[in-house]
């Protein structure tokens, strides 16, 4: 029945728990926090948090940082970025290598 209570949705009985985009929100804020204390960093990002917007889109609020912080998150990026580059020539040499049989 269309009147039951457990068929309404409205903006008195909606619950972030009942989207998708929450829960996106939850695990990716989950996942950059772990990553975020293996740096180090876990006192830097005092804003970190999963939130909604009026949309229900999930979104991570990353927050204010210093200077400093940026810096040095932007050099783990540039090192993890060069690591993966490095990777993935190192696959690309090992894929060539196996094609013509060399070992």
């Amino acid at each position: 029945m269309r009147d039951d209570a457990t068929d309404r949705h409205d903006a008195a009985t909606w619950s972030p728990l009942d989207s998708d985009g929450w829960y996106a929100a939850r695990n990716a804020t989950t996942a950059l926090r772990d990553a975020l204390i293996r740096a180090g960093l876990e006192r830097d990002f005092p804003y970190l948090r999963a939130e909604l917007n009026a949309f229900g889109h999930g979104l991570v609020e990353l927050g204010r940082v210093s200077p400093a912080t940026a810096e040095r998150l932007a050099e783990l990026l540039r090192l993890a970025l060069a690591s993966g580059l490095e990777r993935l020539e190192e696959g690309a040499d090992e894929t060539a290598e196996h094609r013509t049989g060399r070992e």
